[in-house]
């Protein structure tokens, strides 16, 4: 049954103040037993238990872009982006391919892990541009999220100051930084994983909550696959539109006075599947594998076995959002189509399809008009739990980067105290720099899009270094350090390019001149330009490596498979059980069998 009312009752602002209450319960336990060290405030002293790793990785995973921005895809485009959701096997790779080189090199972040493997330089060149992306992708979007949320469920809050008023937008965005900021800063990475914790039951039983009344609601899963149609639950998107036989001819669509409103190219269509093949894959490998945010929960594990046990739990915990968050999304669809719930009708547009623009909000509109009261505070607070718990992290990881990477080679002789506090300060600035970057998100075609585009261009280096390092030991740091700064310039470009339209700056209110050089870089779909990266970074490497000097394979004993020792394998092996292996299997089945059912 649908709630008596859309708004927050008492009962729910009791509830979301029961829930933030605990949270600062845990908080101050947190604070209690930290240590005024940076192996305590950046890896919460190398102490994590596996399911503390795993709910904290899953946690930080599903913040602002996955709860806001999958439901928002799943209204307009189905499961396509399931495919990146269905990546739990990447977090079985690091489990069973990088935990051992991790552990064996006890570092605090992945540039130093890969200084170890090649050198100073590639160290430095990939913290910048790690906390780079951090703010123009994961920082700015959780921001950003918040806003929506806020937006969508409190729409009448606002404030005037000064004769100006700002919004709900502004009023959540700013709350949200607030107060991540404020916890992060004070308790760092213990006080981060431990309320990820908390908040993950939370999440996965309100989320489930949703989907269950949404069917409800709806009539069942017959009903949604009704109203959806078997396109929004394909997998598979086709290269080109149906009936399209070139698939780089150019498309110009027209108003009535005959003056272009688009421009495109068959090439682009947004997610086909030879991009979700190949790209996908490079992206989701960079993500879990090697990317600080994800990688810092594992670094924090006391030993090699419990760092396996946490990526593989973090592995299944992975299954659940393609459920828990795009199928609400098409529910929210099905339910504006259908026409059970009046007030989602701006959904659906006048061709019965979904309207990209309004879909953002899905997920908090779900929980606005179908959870019934206390229910629905529960899972707002979850909702924004999630969105600060996000933040968190990659808060946490910005200010580990810049203090281990940066800060402490430029002052080698720092206290343990002075490494703490600068790592506050470094939180602190990012979240001023990130704030700018909101009105360029604003303008992208979705959060996730967003996400993904921003990661796709300057992921694919930083896997082919990764990858590439381990499983080929003649390639050297000349090669690593081209390879990342050749791929990071292409991406660099294309990025800047898709901004500059985004932003609608003077001479580009109506976007790049049809057939020119830059409306072909911005037309050309970002999973294709992704891979285009990767080629180009994989050749660089290995040719820059061949034309220069043999590496020291003594240098770096134990930081690829052909240089491990006897020694190194035997306590690999030793570190797992078959329960390991079994239930990694059974996350492969579960993979396969999604697969299976959403091709269409």
């Amino acid at each position: 049954m649908a709630p008596s009312s859309a708004t927050l009752t008492p009962l729910d602002w009791l509830a979301i103040a029961l829930y933030f209450g605990l949270l600062l319960g845990v908080a101050t336990w947190v604070v209690r037993k930290n240590k005024d060290t940076a192996a305590d405030y950046f890896l919460a002293g190398r102490n994590l238990g596996w399911w503390v790793i795993g709910a904290s990785i899953f946690a930080s995973n599903i913040g602002s872009e996955h709860i806001v921005g999958l439901a928002g895809s799943g209204a307009s485009d189905g499961v396509a982006l399931a495919h990146y959701e269905l990546h739990a096997w990447c977090l079985l790779v690091l489990a069973w391919v990088f935990v051992p080189f991790y552990s064996r090199a006890l570092v605090f972040t992945m540039p130093e892990f890969l200084e170890r493997r090649f050198s100073p330089g590639s160290r430095y060149v990939l913290s910048v541009v790690s906390i780079i992306t951090f703010i123009v992708s994961k920082i700015a979007v959780g921001i950003f999220a918040g806003g929506v949320v806020f937006a969508t469920l409190l729409p009448e809050v606002h404030l005037t100051i000064g004769g100006s008023t700002i919004n709900s937008f502004w009023i959540g965005s700013v709350s949200v930084i607030l107060l991540t900021g404020l916890y992060t800063m004070i308790g760092g990475m213990r006080a981060v994983v431990y309320n990820d914790a908390v908040q993950v039951v939370v999440l996965i039983g309100g989320s489930a909550c949703l989907t269950f009344y949404g069917l409800h609601r709806l009539g069942g899963w017959g009903e949604l696959r009704h109203f959806c149609g078997s396109e929004m639950f394909n997998l598979w998107k086709p290269i080109t539109p149906a009936g399209v036989q070139s698939t780089w001819a150019p498309i110009l669509e027209t108003n009535a006075s005959g003056a272009i409103v688009k421009q495109a190219w068959y090439f682009n269509d947004r997610f086909p599947w030879p991009g979700m093949l190949i790209c996908a894959p490079i992206i989701g490998l960079w993500y879990w594998c090697t990317d600080q945010y994800i990688v810092q929960r594992a670094l924090g594990a006391p030993n090699e076995t419990i760092a396996r046990r946490g990526s593989i739990f973090a592995a299944f915990l992975k299954l659940f959002p393609v459920y828990l968050f795009i199928i609400p999304g098409l529910i929210c669809f099905a339910l504006a189509k259908s026409g059970k719930i009046p007030e989602l009708s701006a959904l659906v547009g006048a061709d019965g399809k979904p309207v990209p623009s309004e879909a953002q909000a899905a997920f908090p509109l779900m929980v606005k008009y179908l959870l019934p009261p206390g229910l629905r505070g529960v899972v707002v607070a979850g909702l924004l739990s999630a969105l600060m718990g996000s933040l968190a992290g990659v808060f946490n990881a910005c200010s580990t980067l810049f203090t281990v990477d940066i800060y402490q080679k430029l002052r080698p002789l720092a206290s343990q105290h002075e490494l703490v506090r600068m790592g506050r300060i470094a939180t602190g600035a990012m979240i001023v720099v990130a704030l700018a970057w909101i009105p360029v998100i604003q303008g992208a075609h979705g959060l996730y899009d967003y996400l993904q585009s921003v990661q796709g261009y300057l992921a694919p280096p930083i896997f082919v270094v990764f990858f590439f390092g381990v499983f080929w030991k003649r390639l050297n740091a000349q090669g690593c350090l081209w390879a990342m700064v050749v791929g990071f310039v292409i991406g660099g470009f294309r990025m800047t390019v898709d901004t500059l339209k985004t932003m609608k700056v003077p001479g580009l209110e109506n976007g790049y001149q049809h057939g020119s050089f830059f409306w072909i870089v911005n037309s050309i779909n970002f999973q294709y330009f992704s891979v285009l990266i990767t080629v180009v970074s994989a050749i660089v490497m290995v040719v820059v490596s061949y034309m220069t000097a043999t590496p020291d394979y003594v240098r770096m004993k134990s930081l690829t498979f052909a240089t491990a020792s006897d020694e190194d394998r035997a306590r690999t092996r030793s570190s797992w059980e078959a329960k390991d292996v079994v239930f990694s299997c059974f996350i492969m089945g579960c993979i396969i069998a999604a697969y299976v059912y959403f091709s269409g």
